[in-house]
């Protein structure tokens, strides 16, 4: 076993390119393009809907239901006592021909549980038209 140190070879200056760092960051950019490309374009085209914020105007025959940040609950200005109260004075309007529409006050700070139980009540009752009143932008 014989060993070569220091020879003259070592220090001929290398004339060639090395390629092996240029191929490494040009396979990293082909799996960055590869990835991000399908994310971009999509092979469906969907019309999708635009925004429209209309102005609604509150008729007469709507019924309005309000819930405060406590979770009582209103229909007009009369306190309903429960949600089985509600549902028996829902019950009345759904009968209604033609049926009017129920709009829900609910505030910004009440919990969610008592919206949904003014909902559900509404629901059961039958009415099919339901909307929330919120405050323009």
């Amino acid at each position: 076993m014989a060993m070569n140190i220091g020879s003259d070879k070592d220090d001929e200056i290398m004339s060639e390119i090395n390629t092996t760092p240029l191929v490494d960051v040009m396979l990293v950019l082909l799996i960055i393009f590869l990835i991000t490309i399908p994310v971009v374009t999509t092979s469906i085209k969907v019309a999708l809907p635009k925004e429209k914020n209309m102005v609604r105007e509150t008729k007469p025959e709507n019924v309005i239901i309000s819930v405060d940040v406590k979770g009582k609950i209103f229909l007009y200005d009369t306190p309903i006592k429960n949600s089985d109260d509600l549902l028996q004075r829902m019950k009345k309007f759904s009968a209604m021909k033609p049926q009017p529409e129920v709009q829900i006050r609910g505030d910004g700070k009440s919990d969610f549980e008592s919206i949904g139980r003014v909902m559900y009540a509404v629901q059961r009752a039958g009415i099919t038209k339901v909307g929330f009143i919120t405050e323009p932008q």
